[in-house]
């Protein structure tokens, strides 16, 4: 199944939904930092929730970064998505291994631990938007919908999940986030919280075969839900050697000549996508000569 997200509404507009299958690019992020489950889990959830909150923004050029540091094992989970559903990330430490929680399930919120979930919103205004909360629980789908009720007073249910096969590749990956609008009506609401709160465990849904429009109507079917939109989502990074070059050149005039002085080439990797781009002591010099300070 190829990636992507469902935008819908249901109860006359005073409920919004948006529903992702990213099992693809969750894997893809996997296979390029070769992380652990754990680390596949929490970063798998966080690229989820971070192409879903994406899509939510208007503009054309928009960006959405999700930052969350702990004091777990991990470190800490770097998501940056677009409004064109492209998202990108890495986790921090990502060959953590820990032994299943209590549930028997990959146990994100200790690899993530106590922290701080902080999101910036760049909208093309003069400042960016940033919001941010404490985590809740680190497990991610808890600390979003805290986040939404603190941060943007919008109410919100949000799941996300990572399901793995035995070969710790990634079986299903996906996750769903209902918002109700102002002036929602309590008897709405209170149906809604009971549809919500007798649902089984997203992986468990996606794992029986359930698109995301099949579990939005699950959820929203008794509330004339529509859906308006449907999305592709991939990881993507917008990473290049003239973007690094700009990078290496803001260090500056004496660590680039640093650099020339030791007369070897350089490495550059990039976080996101994990590639690598090599600057040759030539490359340095042109680089050198481009420096402002």
């Amino acid at each position: 199944m190829t990636d992507y997200i469902i935008r819908a509404t249901a109860a006359d507009n005073q409920i919004r939904a948006f529903a992702a299958t990213t099992r693809n690019l969750v894997e893809y992020a996997r296979s390029i930092h070769n992380t652990s489950p754990v680390a596949t889990a929490a970063l798998g959830r966080l690229l989820t929730a971070g192409t879903m909150m994406g899509v939510m923004m208007k503009g054309e050029d928009d960006l959405l970064t999700l930052l969350i540091k702990g004091d777990g094992p991990i470190g800490g989970i770097t998501v940056t998505a677009t409004s064109r559903g492209t998202v990108k990330g890495y986790v921090y430490n990502p060959d953590v291994i820990l032994p299943p929680s209590p549930k028997g399930k990959l146990d994100v919120g200790w690899a993530v631990g106590a922290g701080m979930l902080t999101v910036v919103k760049d909208l093309g205004l003069k400042e960016p938007y940033v919001g941010q909360i404490e985590l809740v629980s680190g497990e991610i789908a808890e600390d979003l919908t805290y986040y939404f009720a603190v941060s943007e007073q919008v109410p919100s249910s949000v799941a996300l999940g990572v399901l793995m096969n035995k070969d710790n590749t990634v079986r299903h990956a996906g996750g769903f986030i209902i918002q109700l609008m102002p002036q929602t009506d309590e008897a709405v609401i209170s149906k809604l919280e009971e549809r919500i709160s007798g649902l089984e465990g997203i992986t468990g849904l996606l794992d029986k075969g359930m698109t995301p429009e099949m579990i939005l109507e699950h959820l929203l079917g008794d509330f004339n839900m529509e859906i308006l939109e449907k999305y592709p989502t991939a990881f993507e990074c917008n990473c290049s050697k003239e973007r690094v070059e700009n990078a290496v050149i803001s260090v500056g005039k004496k660590e680039i000549q640093d650099m020339i002085d030791d007369n070897k080439p350089i490495e550059v990797n990039c976080h996101f996508c994990n590639k690598h781009y090599v600057f040759t002591v030539d490359e340095l010099k042109k680089l050198l000569v481009r420096a402002v300070r």
